[in-house]
């Protein structure tokens, strides 16, 4: 099955908000910064949303 990822439901720190936006600038795909980050891809895409932010979806 898919990855499990312990931080579930687990509030934003602004460290992590932070790093989530100097991924995305650098280019990085939504999958690159999920494991990054050790959060899931929809919560990530969640949070880039609500931030206004672009990650690309590169397979």
């Amino acid at each position: 099955m898919g990855e499990k990822f312990e931080r579930h439901r687990q509030p934003w720190t602004s460290d992590e908000i932070q790093k989530l936006h100097r991924l995305a600038g650098k280019g990085m795909s939504l999958k690159a910064i999920s494991k990054a980050m050790t959060r899931s891809e929809e919560s990530i895409q969640a949070r880039a949303k609500q931030d206004g932010l672009k990650v690309s979806k590169l397979r």
